[in-house]
């Protein structure tokens, strides 16, 4: 099973900014993965797409975060990140990192919680 873990989570103030990470254990098989997104999701909603790079390093982001949002990865070291910045009191979620070989998630992380304060 590929694990992937979230680390970054917490509190901001509207207007700042926070760095998300999410290191994968299968260093070989994140390195062949043709899709990294990051999600977030509040109870009762249905998790969103926030923001997909996929193979070749091409990034999609949701309306609601372009501009605002950057998505990358590191290869080398198995790791995905997500640079918040300008956050709006509407971005409190729990954060997911996933991957997959195609076109849709296959593996998820467990979420870290981000809060914004109003």
């Amino acid at each position: 099973q590929v694990l992937l873990v979230e680390s970054g989570g917490g509190l901001v103030e509207p207007g700042g900014s926070l760095s998300l990470s999410c290191v994968v254990s299968d260093t070989e098989r994140f390195a062949r993965m043709g899709l990294l997104a990051w999600y977030r999701q509040t109870p009762g909603k249905q998790r969103e797409m926030v923001a997909h790079l996929t193979d070749g390093g091409a990034t999609n982001y949701a309306d609601t975060v372009k501009g605002r949002f950057t998505m990358s990865r590191d290869i080398a070291k198995s790791t995905m990140y997500l640079q918040m910045n300008s956050m709006k009191p509407e971005d409190k979620a729990v954060y997911f990192c996933g991957m997959g070989r195609w076109l849709s998630v296959e593996f998820w992380g467990q979420g870290t919680q981000v809060t914004v304060a109003s």
